[in-house]
């Protein structure tokens, strides 16, 4: 039976597709410090070596088949700069598993040169379970699944204590997928109501969609499609529906 299970305090999962089980990232996002310097001149040291010694941990720990990164592998919208690329090449040289790259809105041309299977942007199934980036709408394919798994969000909540401080928490998104926004684009699309599982961004440079406080979703099926769900920090701490946190 396929499932996706988080790895405690970190922002990945192992999902077992029922063929195999994979180590799943979402939301890379390499090479982001060098993006804020040309984008808006703020210096932040780089993180690299750090994000990819957390990947090879965890790899080691769950022993998975394969490596999926969920979108966004790249952070620069256009081709690649020397940082992010230099980055993922020297990531995936370190992997000794297959890795699968579901194609985001960062990613450019990256199959180009990406030593990686990368899937279209409307997402791909393995097994019993639908990969998505979740910038446009998947594929019917991808919906058929079990488990359909999405990042682009990068789901946060904001929690307020009794005296007005507050933080900002990333968090995970678990519920039932809702049909009938994807049944105005498409009548006939046969369903089997999937989990959806709205992964939280692996880099935790990037902004994110507050989704207790704010409606402002990024992906086109979002909120609609997601109108009942439970969220849980990366501890694995219940907080209830994602709207009344």
């Amino acid at each position: 039976m396929a499932s996706v299970e988080p790895v405690p305090d970190r922002p990945a999962a192992v999902v077992d597709t029922g063929a195999e089980r994979a180590l799943v990232v979402a939301d890379f996002h390499a090479g982001i410090e060098a993006g804020f310097r040309v984008e808006s001149g703020v210096h932040v040291d780089s993180r690299a070596e750090a994000r990819r010694e957390s990947v090879l941990a965890m790899l080691e720990s769950t022993a998975p088949d394969r490596f999926v990164v969920l979108g966004d592998f790249m952070h620069s919208i256009g081709g690649p700069g020397g940082a992010e690329r230099g980055e993922i090449e020297v990531l995936l040289e370190s992997i000794d598993v297959p890795t699968t790259v579901v194609k985001g809105n960062h990613d450019g041309d990256i199959e180009s040169w990406v030593d990686a299977t990368v899937t279209a942007g409307t997402g791909v199934r393995l097994g019993d379970v639908g990969f998505a980036h979740g910038h446009t709408w998947p594929d019917a394919e991808v919906l058929s699944a079990d488990i359909v798994c999405v990042g682009h969000e990068h789901p946060c909540v904001r929690l307020t204590d009794e005296v007005g401080g507050s933080r900002i928490e990333r968090v995970w998104l678990r519920g039932p997928l809702e049909r009938e926004p994807f049944a105005e684009r498409d009548p006939d699309l046969a369903w089997t109501d999937p989990e959806l599982v709205v992964f939280p961004a692996f880099n935790d440079l990037c902004g994110g969609t507050w989704v207790n406080v704010n409606e402002n979703f990024l992906a086109p099926f979002l909120p609609d499609g997601l109108p009942s769900a439970q969220a849980y920090l990366l501890g694995g701490t219940r907080l209830g529906e994602y709207g009344s946190v």
